[in-house]
């Protein structure tokens, strides 16, 4: 029985030797200042020299503080140190940048206006081709926003949430709106509600790291998207995947997806989903099917993840179908599987996956066991039909009643999943290079 709550610290252990706590640890790099370029001193009017500038240009700001709303008109680029401040003067937007092939790199932008319904964010892209790199985020409702852009490329940014003691009254950290082609990469992002990908297409999103977000990713009507070697770290979701075809997570690390919504990965009326090599640890829930493939020409694979610590592994909100599961690692679940609903998960292709609680043998000694594994638990069937009971989840109690079940056939429990051929060792650890 895994502990109901394990300190951050220990996770690396849990993970064969790697470490995937200290997600907030070590600075971002910054970019370097462009040459030639144009000094802009504290005090001047950061908003003319924009617009004086011509295509190509790029403007350096020294340390101090210059006050918003700046809007980015002409290709330009705007530089400065972690210590050059565009800070908000309480109303809308800090930052718009209109002008195609714009860049913002290695300042600070902080604050925004107050206003939920106008989108109030530091940073607004609305242009084609746009870079913002290294630059800090503090202090905004919302923190970086895209919206009708084509390849738009947000790079090492420090995006820092808000401190509202009700994570749902917090802005977006980042919001993709009808973004497409574009590239979201080695961003850290903290305390923020969620990262949104919204009618959008084509977008890749990795090596980022996300720490106590409600939402790490959120696709709705999003498709060919791909999502990978991202740190999801003591957030609620992970990755959520809602009416998007066509997406890959691969190489991910998601931690502490606690609470009673607590979900790594999370599926609905979603199709065509690929789920590689990722490491899923102490999560509520590591991977959540719900309607999901949803055509009938479509499948979801869910290949070589190791599902360690959950409360279940892997949950289907309904009979599975359409789905195969192969060469994933199940180690220390509660459940390594759960049919919500009193259905099962017999039409889902089941192959040589790891079971720590596999009770065969292997003869002949080709790694595989002799005899399959199936899932069946008397307890799970009591929860479908009084889901009151899964308080008492972990009791002795309950712990003898599954027992007894194995020994007295008058109380078998159907079987919930029947894998043939089970590897006898887990795999060496992977997700996707995160090895320290």
């Amino acid at each position: 029985m895994r502990a109901l709550a394990l300190p951050a610290l220990a996770l690396a252990a849990a993970c064969g030797g790697r470490a995937v706590a200290d997600d907030a640890a070590g600075d971002l790099p910054r970019p370097p200042r462009p040459e030639p370029c144009a000094p802009v001193a504290e005090g001047e009017d950061l908003q003319a020299r924009l617009d004086a500038a011509a295509d190509g240009d790029a403007l350096c700001l020294a340390p101090g503080r210059y006050p918003g709303t700046v809007v980015v008109r002409h290709a330009v680029t705007l530089w400065g140190p972690a210590d050059a401040v565009i800070a908000s003067t309480g109303n809308g937007t800090t930052v718009r940048i209109v002008a195609p092939r714009a860049r913002l790199l290695g300042l600070t932008v902080d604050g925004s206006g107050g206003r939920y319904d106008k989108l109030d964010g530091a940073v607004l892209v609305a242009a084609d081709e746009v870079e913002v790199e290294g630059v800090t985020i503090e202090h905004a409702v919302y923190g970086l926003l895209v919206e009708k852009a084509h390849r738009v490329r947000l790079h090492a940014n420090h995006v820092r949430g808000g401190t509202d003691a009700s994570i749902g009254l917090r802005g977006d950290t980042l919001r993709l709106w009808e973004t497409y082609d574009s590239e979201v990469s080695n961003n850290l992002i903290e305390d923020g509600r969620d990262v949104v990908v919204w009618y959008s297409r084509g977008n890749k999103i990795f090596d980022n790291r996300i720490v106590r977000g409600r939402y790490g990713t959120h696709f709705m009507y999003s498709d060919r998207s791909d999502v990978e070697r991202n740190r999801y770290i003591d957030g609620t979701v992970g990755v959520f995947v809602m009416y998007s075809h066509d997406i890959k997570l691969i190489g991910n690390v998601v931690a502490n997806a606690a609470g009673a919504a607590g979900i790594a990965f999370g599926l609905k009326d979603s199709g065509n989903v690929t789920i590689t090599d990722n490491l899923l640890v102490h999560d509520q829930v590591g991977i959540y099917l719900d309607a999901t493939p949803q055509g009938p020409n479509q499948r979801v694979e869910i290949r070589g993840n190791q599902l360690r610590l959950c409360r279940a592994a892997l949950v289907f909100h309904a009979s599975g179908h359409a789905t195969d599961v192969t060469g994933n690692d199940f180690i220390g679940n509660d459940a390594h599987s759960r049919v919500d609903g009193g259905g099962d998960a017999l039409d889902v292709t089941w192959a040589g996956n790891y079971f720590d609680d596999y009770a065969g043998y292997d003869l002949d000694a080709d790694g595989a066991g002799d005899v399959p594994y199936e899932l069946r638990s008397w307890t799970h069937t009591l929860f479908d039909r009084h889901p009151n009971l899964e308080f008492f989840t972990g009791t002795p109690a309950l712990a003898m009643a599954d027992a007894a079940s194995r020994l007295d056939p008058l109380f078998t429990a159907k079987p919930v999943l029947i894998d043939p051929h089970p590897r006898m060792q887990p795999a060496a650890p992977r997700a996707g290079g995160q090895e320290e």
